[in-house]
């Protein structure tokens, strides 16, 4: 039986539920809005939805992206995430600060900082033309971009695994060794399916803002690439595209929320496998 809140309990849930409605409820009502009204007339109507047909590449091109750095992600941060495990406290400590540094500065500067590193001036092709070898083009190409969220977007994917493997019970990996398991085996055995769920919310933490980035793209990407973010931050420049920005905004909307209850189901099968 489920307890009666107080009316103390319920007053100091209103200003929660002001904020809210009044920056989460009231512009997703506006996306609504725009999304299905004529831009002239103001009238219903799905010219907006039937319009994105041509965006079809941006779209698909955008999630190629995002599962790029998704995966690079993964597989750069499972292995880091378990050395961390395995350290002592105070270098796990040292670890996570150093791991969480880079994302204290803001992301235009991170975003800065990796132009100046690849550009056709910069540091790297500086190194290479010292050592007497050709300089590489590197910002304006898709591992330009792809790299940027990778770098931007690491600390997502690391910090959730780190997490689920400080829980991880040690008994587990003891009685894997007890029963002649070596450490491939105990690794993909034992440790992996005990460490999913803080996959996939790494998966989802990293992929999210990945598809539905801008800024990253277009300084990396040299103009290049137009992925969604880039497409939306366009069209909401002009009052007149307002609604088919609107359209493409609701249609990543949607794209977000089935990846994220997708993610939480297999987690959720996952906590309730690791419970039985």
């Amino acid at each position: 039986m489920k307890k009666k809140l107080s009316l103390l309990e319920r007053a100091a849930a209103v200003p929660h539920a002001v904020w809210a409605v009044m920056f989460i409820v009231t512009p997703l009502l506006f996306v609504l809005y725009f999304a299905f009204t004529d831009s002239k007339t103001g009238r219903f109507s799905f010219g907006n939805i039937a319009a994105l047909s041509s965006y079809w590449e941006i779209f698909l091109t955008s999630i190629c992206f995002a599962l790029v750095a998704t995966f690079c992600c993964l597989l750069i941060g499972y292995p880091l995430a378990f050395v961390m495990s395995r350290c002592k406290p105070s270098t796990q400590k040292l670890l996570t600060v150093l791991l969480m540094l880079p994302m204290w500065i803001s992301l235009l500067i991170r975003t800065y900082s990796l132009m100046t590193l690849m550009e056709n001036g910069g540091l790297i092709n500086s190194l290479l033309g010292a050592m007497g070898l050709e300089p590489i083009q590197m910002v304006g190409t898709g591992g330009a971009v792809i790299l940027g969220m990778i770098y931007d977007f690491l600390p997502y994917m690391v910090l959730p695994i780190f997490t689920s493997m400080q829980k991880m019970d040690t008994r587990y990996l003891e009685a894997a060794a007890d029963l002649g398991c070596n450490s491939f085996q105990t690794m993909f055995r034992v440790v992996l399916p005990l460490t999913t769920p803080g996959i996939i919310s790494g998966i989802t933490m990293v992929f999210v803002p990945s598809i539905s980035t801008f800024y990253i793209s277009q300084k990396l990407g040299g103009g290049n690439f137009d992925l969604i973010g880039d497409t939306i931050e366009r069209q909401f420049r002009y009052p007149s595209t307002y609604h088919v920005g609107a359209a493409i905004s609701l249609v990543m909307m949607i794209l977000i929320l089935i990846s994220i209850a997708v993610m939480n189901r297999f987690s959720d099968e996952d906590e309730r496998g690791m419970m039985v």
